[in-house]
């Protein structure tokens, strides 16, 4: 019987697992006093064991280069194989079970794995309809799709059909993996790219579309704008596949405008809003920037969504993005009619709750209306927030008032 090859050791400096003694996910290079190789030179995406200074085994994870140097797979000193995979793939859909979102008639599209939400770091998977869709933010993640792809086989059988691999962009660039896009097991038709979400039609392009295809962790504050709409003119900005309008139409809107700098994604938001109403339905959709578009709108529109793509993907950037969102806020907020009601988005994970509170908050006085929140938006179910992890909360929105 052959002997159990080693994996590496990342030991840690003095005081450094106090982290990790919490439960958070993540070891950062700082915390590192030296590494201790294997029985093979350790490369990134390798499973590695981490010890205190003394020599006590704390957490297994996936190494990678970075200011992250290693993602935490388990507290136990466990093995990472196909059965490791299958039960965890498993725990995930079990949640999602419990929240009825694996036999909903009305919503067929929903995330099954959400990184250290599901205790899964750098890995997500979201299902549209019989068909699985994998992104890998990790290499560790990347060189164990395939048993990611089996375990997801194993937990849904007959109901998954493909299962695609969207991990090309999402990936460490400098890790040159030479990524391609493609289906890991069996392959979708044109009919499977239409999908529901509370009853409502749209069409997911996971192959060329943005993240997996549909911006799915919006799902339950456009069903909220579908309340507030009806009656209403309606800016909806950023629309990409105009998921928002759709919603803003089935809720009664006056009329909806839906603009984005992207041709194909106001092309996409066209084609969503005739899948559902029609080609008569009270809807323009324009190729512009949206921040100069509201400039010029006047009182036109008493619903505006603000949900632009993340300002700030880490803090080095945070002020810059921290400005843009007080501009556009600000512009929104002086444009909107009296009694108005405004969404705003930040999707930025290095904006807290209270960051982005402030940031509106400010901009409401520069626009010098009398502004009042009625609502305090996050993420859904299905992006669960690790509680050892309050990175993982992400999505943060606020619904105001505007007299």
């Amino acid at each position: 019987m052959s002997k159990e090859q080693s994996i590496s050791t990342v030991v840690l400096r003095r005081g450094k697992e106090e982290s990790l003694a919490r439960r958070h996910p993540w070891v950062f290079s700082g915390a590192i006093e030296r590494i201790i190789e294997g029985d093979k030179p350790l490369a990134e995406g390798d499973v590695v064991d981490v010890v205190t200074k003394q020599g006590e085994f704390i957490a297994r994870g996936h190494y990678q280069i970075g200011s992250i140097a290693v993602r935490v797979l388990s507290f136990e000193r466990e093995a990472i194989d196909a059965e490791w995979w299958n039960r965890h793939i498993a725990q995930a859909k079990e949640l999602r079970d419990s929240l009825s979102m694996t036999h909903n008639e009305h919503t067929t599209c929903y995330r099954l794995v959400h990184g250290e939400g599901d205790l899964l770091p750098g890995l997500v998977v979201d299902i549209y309809g019989s068909t699985a869709v994998v992104q890998c933010h990790s290499v560790g993640m990347y060189h164990s799709r395939m048993a990611i792809a089996e375990a997801i086989r194993q937990a849904y059988g007959e109901k998954i059909k493909a299962i695609y691999d969207k991990s090309s962009q999402t990936l460490p660039f400098k890790a040159e993996l030479g990524a391609i896009d493609g289906y890991l097991w069996g392959r979708s038709t044109a009919d499977d790219g239409i999908v529901l979400e509370n009853g409502l039609k749209f069409k997911v392009n996971w192959e060329e579309g943005q993240k997996t295809g549909f911006f799915i962790d919006q799902r339950e504050n456009r069903d909220l704008v579908r309340q507030y709409a009806r009656g209403r003119r309606v800016l909806n900005t950023f629309c990409y596949t105009g998921g928002f309008s759709v919603a803003a139409l089935a809720g009664g809107a006056r009329e909806v405008v839906s603009i984005d700098l992207s041709e194909r994604a106001v092309k996409l938001a066209e084609e969503n809003v005739e899948l559902n109403f029609g080609s008569e339905a009270p809807h323009r959709a324009i190729a512009c920037n949206a921040v100069e578009y509201l400039k010029d709108i006047d009182d036109d529109y008493d619903l505006i969504i603000l949900d632009p793509p993340a300002f700030a993907k880490h803090h080095k950037v945070l002020g810059n993005a921290l400005q843009g969102y007080k501009k556009i806020n600000a512009r929104a907020l002086q444009k909107i009619r009296p009694g108005g009601i405004l969404f705003t988005f930040s999707c930025s994970q290095a904006v807290s709750r209270d960051i982005f509170r402030t940031t509106i908050f400010t901009a409401a006085a520069i626009a010098r209306r009398r502004v009042r929140i009625i609502g305090q938006l996050t993420q859904p179910a299905d992006h669960p927030i690790n509680i050892y992890h309050p990175e993982g909360e992400y999505l943060k929105g606020l619904v105001v008032y505007v007299e």
